[in-house]
């Protein structure tokens, strides 16, 4: 039997209605894919990368929100923050999976087509390490051929990052963070500091007396784990398609990502587990 939603009282005439598509403006989107070359997996890389840059959006749109909340003493409201935050990282972890169906003799039909374009150019990725706490500054020169974009990053380290904004929460809760930690340059990448470890040791060792402060840590942790995940996936999957190539970038390729993997943006709350 043929069924018609219109009798259950599906609206079906949209001529002066706002429709699915009007409101999520689909046909901007989807026409926004414009491979170089005749290839097939050229439409797969296009695709999973602005994807990815959209998955991107909306965790810096979090990560935002959850900062102004600790900013704001409201640790709880940013805790659902960086829960999606971590859920979104686990859908781009997802994403290489369907990538690495990309065989290497497919990728090198399209790869020259590429240019200098490579994915460490990316702003949104570079605003998402800044706004929680690894602040490479050299990483502003890719993008100086942009001021708008440049202007964005700079604005970001004009701003205490998420760890900075939870040590200062964790100070205004009683904890004996030290001064130069709370009036340190925000500009500077973080270092891992013996004070805020033993800081987060009281916290640790004593979890209902702080709770909060132990529950927010907990979903740092949780945020990480899946970055670093992320970045594994990462190099997994380049060393399958590229082998140990230079980057389309110009970096060392493999080589250059494993050099990221040893980056920790909180880790004194690694430290700490060794600590109990």
């Amino acid at each position: 039997m043929t069924y018609d939603p219109s009798q259950d009282g599906a609206q079906m005439d949209f001529r002066r209605r706002m429709s699915y598509g009007d409101y999520l403006q689909v046909d901007q989107i989807l026409s926004a894919q414009h491979p170089l070359s005749s290839a097939h997996d050229e439409m797969l890389f296009i695709i999973q990368h602005q994807t990815s840059e959209l998955w991107m959006k909306l965790a810096l749109y979090e990560i935002a929100a959850a900062r102004r909340m600790i900013a704001t003493d409201q640790p709880h409201e940013a805790m659902k923050m960086l829960s999606r935050v971590a859920r979104i990282f686990e859908q781009l972890n997802s994403a290489w999976d369907v990538l690495r169906t990309m065989t290497p003799s497919e990728y090198t039909r399209f790869r020259d087509d590429l240019g200098q374009s490579s994915g460490f150019q990316s702003w949104q990725y570079r605003l998402i390490e800044y706004a929680v706490g690894n602040r490479n500054q050299a990483m502003l020169k890719p993008h100086e051929h942009r001021p708008d974009i440049l202007a964005r990053l700079e604005a970001e380290l004009a701003l205490p990052s998420l760890y900075d904004e939870v040590l200062r929460w964790l100070a205004r809760s009683g904890l004996p963070v030290p001064a130069d930690v709370l009036n340190r340059d925000q500009r500077q990448a973080w270092t891992a500091n013996e004070a805020v470890l033993g800081v987060w040791k009281i916290v640790y060792q004593s979890p209902s007396t702080h709770w909060s402060a132990y529950e927010l840590a907990e979903k740092l942790v949780d945020f990480e784990d899946y970055f670093r995940r992320w970045r594994f996936n990462h190099v997994t999957t380049v060393e399958r398609v590229i082998g140990f190539k230079r980057g389309t970038g110009g970096t060392a390729g493999i080589n250059y990502l494993k050099r990221m993997l040893d980056t920790v943006l909180f880790p004194e709350l690694w430290q700490v587990r060794t600590e109990l």
